[in-house]
């Protein structure tokens, strides 16, 4: 997935951030920014953005920033720290290539809202599924 129209193929095959009412911003190498707007069914019982939702935010970012070069590219490990809590309005998460090499790369996202206030960090990394040399 080298380019938008690779990216944009990519990001509307994930039916879960769809339901979640996720769009993609920007993609590039390495780089992805996504946005949602809070609804009623993103809410938990104190009435703040659920924390599942937070992450699913920030993992759609990592997922489109870690197969932004065209080669495929899974989760192995995740965590999310939560920093402040979100209620209304447009959530952001921007993901950023951190380290990469040949068969695993990491990446930071930071989860922010309409004011550009940190809501969550997040920290993943993949396993980059590349050919194999002859």
């Amino acid at each position: 997935m080298a380019g938008t129209d690779e990216s944009a193929a990519f990001f509307s095959a994930d039916a879960y951030a769809r339901h979640n009412g996720i769009e993609m911003v920007e993609v590039a190498p390495g780089r992805a920014r996504v946005r949602m707007e809070v609804r009623d069914h993103h809410r938990n019982s104190h009435g703040t953005v659920h924390g599942g939702v937070l992450f699913t935010l920030a993992d759609t970012a990592f997922a489109l920033a870690s197969n932004s070069h065209g080669i495929p590219a899974a989760a192995i490990n995740a965590h999310i720290s939560y920093m402040k809590a979100a209620s209304a309005g447009m959530l952001y998460a921007e993901a950023e290539e951190f380290a990469q090499n040949p068969k695993l790369a990491t990446y930071t996202v930071h989860v922010t809202d309409g004011n550009g206030d940190r809501i969550a960090v997040f920290q993943g990394m993949v396993y980059r599924k590349t050919p194999r040399r002859p």
